[in-house]
């Protein structure tokens, strides 16, 4: 799911709390992430990257200002750091998120946009600390929650970063890491831990375990909403990019790309019934169609079989020879014409291939 429902409810929202714990004394570092909090949708249609719909007869304003009344009044202070593109689909949403806040006037919300890939591209992932230095002065103006130990408070954290992505899985894991660092650093200096001059890197020990905490985070979350394991974990793990990482991102993507389009409805519909959002009329599959049987017409069965059928045949006249070189070059280009024909025709009707969620009341409608 994306965006937000009518309650200002997000996707994929996950409140993420770092503790440290030290001869008795505590202390907490507090992040939350969630979608952008306008209705908006990204329906699976055969497309890697569905386009993000914006709802046009919704009242995007009155959802946001639910959802940060309960967020300013559980947190404070909010600093939204948004990692999306500013270009292309993902940047109607920038806009569109940055107007809102705009125009909402709140002093307790401040947009902070970051194009998270423009910035990162060609493995410039040292080009973070742009974002975090950008950040620095509210990171320290938030602090983080310490107890002593007879149990008195020493400080308080006063407000929170709130990172999306189109997801809230990759990108929002990798920047949150880094915020999580820079708190860690001054606990561990609260702590006597750590000296003035002394750092977190130089820790061999323990910077492998840090790492390797965040990067299990990831990629516990990014199971539970998209299958896999986190994408860009070789950076939170490793402080770096590499090959074998960008090759197993490849994997991942086509696993969360099959599982999208063609398992999540299930998911999603399972997820419904058994949270309450939707209930199951007394009739409903007696004397009342059950919505989760749907009639599929005959693109559904006709054009992969034509693709099939055409793909195969292309092959056979590549791999078997023909006394007649032209005959069979024909047969190559008739069948392989057919089989790119037939697929696309799959990919324009997209829509009608995918495992759609089919449980959807009391979910607003989106265009």
């Amino acid at each position: 799911m994306r965006g937000l429902d009518s309650e200002g409810r997000v996707a994929n929202y996950v409140e993420t709390e770092q503790i440290v714990e030290h001869d008795g004394i505590k202390c907490s570092f507090v992040q939350t992430r969630g979608s952008v909090p306008m209705y908006w949708s990204q329906r699976p249609n055969l497309k890697y990257k569905p386009d993000p719909l914006i709802s046009s007869n919704l009242n995007h304003m009155d959802g946001f200002q639910r959802h940060f009344a309960e967020q300013i009044y559980n947190y404070g202070q909010q600093i939204l750091i948004n990692l999306l593109d500013q270009k292309g689909k993902e940047d109607l949403l920038v806009k569109g998120y940055g107007r809102i806040v705009e125009n909402a006037g709140n002093s307790n919300i401040r947009h902070e946009p970051f194009d998270f890939h423009h910035e990162c591209r060609k493995m410039r992932w040292d080009r973070l600390s742009i974002l975090t230095d950008r950040v620095e002065a509210d990171r320290q103006k938030f602090s983080f929650f310490s107890l002593n130990r007879d149990g008195s408070v020493y400080s308080l954290q006063e407000g929170v970063f709130r990172t999306n992505c189109i997801d809230c899985l990759d990108r929002t894991n990798v920047v949150q890491s880094l915020l999580a660092r820079r708190s860690l650093q001054d606990q561990l200096l609260r702590l006597d831990i750590l000296n003035v001059g002394e750092r977190i890197e130089d820790q061999v020990g323990f910077e492998y375990v840090f790492k390797n905490v965040w990067a299990d985070n990831a990629d516990a979350c990014a199971r539970q909403y998209a299958g896999t394991g986190a994408l860009k974990t070789d950076f939170t793990r490793h402080g770096k990019r590499s090959v074998w990482g960008a090759l197993q991102d490849g994997y991942n993507c086509l696993i969360r790309y099959h599982m999208n389009n063609f398992y999540d409805g299930f998911r999603q519909d399972s997820l419904d019934l058994f949270i309450g959002n939707y209930i199951v009329e007394e009739d409903e599959g007696i004397t009342k169609k059950s919505p989760l049987r749907t009639d599929k017409d005959w693109k559904f069965y006709a054009l992969p079989t034509v693709f099939i059928v055409a793909f195969s045949m292309c092959i056979i006249s590549i791999l078997i020879p023909d006394e007649h070189p032209s005959e069979q070059i024909m047969y190559i280009l008739f069948w392989g014409s057919a089989s790119a024909a037939s697929l696309s025709l799959i990919y324009l009707f997209g829509k009608d291939f995918v495992d759609k969620p089919k449980l959807s009341q009391g979910r607003p409608k989106m265009d």
